[in-house]
This record gives C-alpha cells, sequence and structure tokens, in this order.
C-alpha cells in the first residue's frame, strides 16, 4: 500500500444507480510494468447503466468500479518499455474503472490523447468513435458515395457515426427522437434530418434516396426501430447492430434479407481489438489520425460532478439529455 488514497464509484450491488457510491479507497504500490494514471474527466456510455443492473453482456464480479473509458495523465510509471513518460495525457479505455481519480493499468489500457480534443471532449471519444469506426470501415466497408442512415443519432454512438459517416465521404440520414437531438447531429454534418414523431421514417428514407433505401444502417437503438429500418435498407445492403438503448433487440425476419439481399452485422467494437490486438491496434492508430486531421470531435451534452454518478446515470436512463454525458473529475 501507499500514503495516497483515490477517489472512486463503486457499485456494490446490481439494483440500478442508487446502488452505486462514492469511496475512498488506498492506492495500492505499483508492481512491474504497471502505470498509474491521474483522471482529468471520463464519460458515460450506456453499458455502464446496464451493468448497474447486470444486463449488460459483459458482467464483473461485485464490487466494482464503474466506468469504460476517460482522459487523464501519466503519473508514476514501473513500465520502463512503455512509450510513455509522466505527464503525458492519455486515453484510458477498458470496461470498468473510469469513475475514479486514479486508474492503475498496463500500457495495452491506454493510448496518446488526440492532440485536438480537450480531457473532457478526449474523455467521451475513445468508445463512441471506436464504435463508429469499427461499424462503418471494418464491418460495413462503407464507401464514398453511399447512403448512411444512423438512428439514434443525437446519441454518443449516433452522433459519432455522423461524424465518421460524413468524413469517409458518405450522404448521411440522421434520424433521433427531438428537435435538440437532431441538432447534434446537423452539427456533426447530417445532410438529412429525421424525426421519428413528425415522419414514419422508413418511408422518409425511401423519399430521401429516391426509392433506393440506404446502403448502410447504423442501429444502437433496437427494438422496433431495428424492424421497421430493414423496410428501408438497399438491396445488398448493410445493417449493424451497435446496440439497445431502447431496452431490448429487435426481432429479425430473415425473409426480408433474403428478398433485400442485405446483411445483418453486429458490431462489438472492444470485443473486435481484444480478439485480435493487431487490428485493435491498428484501427486505433487509425482513428486517431483521422481525428488529428478531420477535427472529430464528440458533442458534450452534459458535464456533471464526480459525487454526482448516480443522477448522472438516472439521467441517461430517463433519456434526459443529449450528445455525450462527461463527468468531471479533476478539473
Amino acid at each position: 500500500m501507499t500514503d495516497k488514497f483515490a477517489t472512486a464509484t463503486i457499485c456494490h450491488d446490481l439494483s440500478g444507480p442508487n446502488g452505486v457510491s462514492l469511496e475512498q479507497q488506498q492506492l495500492e504500490r505499483l508492481a512491474p510494468g504497471q502505470l498509474r494514471v491521474r483522471l482529468k474527466a471520463a464519460a458515460l456510455n450506456f453499458p455502464d447503466l446496464l451493468m448497474t443492473y447486470g444486463k449488460y453482456q459483459f458482467k464483473p464480479e461485485l464490487p466494482f468500479t464503474l466506468g469504460m473509458e476517460g482522459a487523464g495523465v501519466i503519473e508514476e510509471t514501473r513500465d520502463p518499455s512503455a512509450p510513455y513518460k509522466v505527464g503525458d495525457a492519455v486515453l484510458y479505455k477498458s470496461k470498468t474503472g473510469a469513475f475514479a481519480s486514479h486508474v492503475t493499468v498496463t500500457a495495452s489500457q491506454i493510448e496518446p490523447m488526440p492532440k485536438n480534443l480537450s480531457f473532457t471532449e478526449a474523455a467521451a471519444f475513445s468508445v463512441t468513435f471506436l464504435t463508429a469506426y469499427v461499424s462503418l470501415v471494418e464491418r460495413a466497408r462503407l464507401k464514398a458515395g453511399e447512403t448512411l442512415l444512423v438512428l439514434g443519432a443525437g446519441g454518443g454512438v449516433g452522433q459519432a457515426t455522423v461524424a465518421l459517416g460524413k468524413v469517409l465521404g458518405a450522404t448521411v440520414i440522421a434520424a433521433a427522437s427531438s428537435v435538440d437531438k437532431l441538432s447534434i447531429a446537423k452539427e456533426s454534418g447530417a445532410d438529412h434530418l429525421i424525426n421519428y414523431h413528425d415522419d414514419v421514417f422508413p418511408d422518409r428514407v425511401q423519399e430521401i434516396t429516391k426509392g433506393k433505401g440506404a446502403d448502410v444502417i447504423l442501429d444502437p437503438v433496437g427494438g422496433a426501430f431495428f424492424e421497421q429500418s430493414l423496410d428501408c435498407i438497399a438491396w445488398s445492403g448493410r445493417l449493424l447492430v451497435a446496440g439497445f438503448a431502447s431496452g431490448e433487440f429487435g426481432v429479425l425476419k430473415t425473409d426480408v434479407t433474403v428478398r433485400k439481399g442485405c446483411s445483418v452485422i453486429g458490431v462489438r467494437a472492444g470485443e473486435f481489438g481484444r480478439r485480435n490486438p493487431a487490428a485493435g491496434q491498428r484501427v486505433s492508430l487509425a482513428l486517431r489520425q483521422v481525428a488529428e486531421e478531420r477535427n472529430l470531435r464528440p458533442i458534450i451534452g452534459k458535464s456533471w460532478r464526480l459525487e454526482q454518478i448516480s443522477d448522472a446515470l438516472l439521467a441517461m436512463e430517463r433519456r434526459d439529455v443529449t450528445g455525450k454525458q462527461v463527468i468531471l473529475i479533476d478539473d
């Protein structure tokens, strides 16, 4: 043990956001090969909420520290072979651990922070933009000139996908449930906007594409939205399933995939890199390069203090915010 303490948000049971508490933990001494990051900010993602109920596919052993992504500086290192020194600004990516003042890592869990981002923006970059990149580039093979439909376009994954799709040369149709959420999609570069409450979105997509349909569809919403999206996919199109923010996955009618000659593709961006580390490193480097060259950045909807973590999770559960929610830790 050291004489230093970290502040961390601990989930002790699976009762939801109200079961998360803020606690002081004594820091262990670093083992050889480890580094310590002092986090400046972290970002909320839908799996964080699901994990508080035990509903995410990854189920960490209780108790655990919440948080999948953050940004901070190297405070201490015992890995002379790592390409990082004390004071370097880094991104932290894992399944847990980011909602804390400090996190102990190996070099594989961090990477250099994009130079165009602040710590607050960088904290909200890794998960959503990696999902967008793996979805569009690695899984769908999106081509310049194709039409991309993004559901849930005002959320974190949706906003990142809209922004990246434009950089890749697609015509982007953004669909969301409110004017505020669509304003985020417009700011991110969307060419066409669809409000679920004003339009039957498959009909509107067919109108925009003159009956051709969308070549690529990104669905982080699930449920009925997934099922309806098959009504507006182009021949030989690719439907990417990246989540179920609605609370449930959609039901796939395979006769539609035969009739449309389309593909339905599951996306787990984190698992992509864990199962193929070389591919994961290649994608991370490519994403950082395009972020810096084209100034890709997340849109922050709301910032919270670390002690407000339960309130932030409850706001996500109620869908009260647009854009990314960020937890300010050491600003």
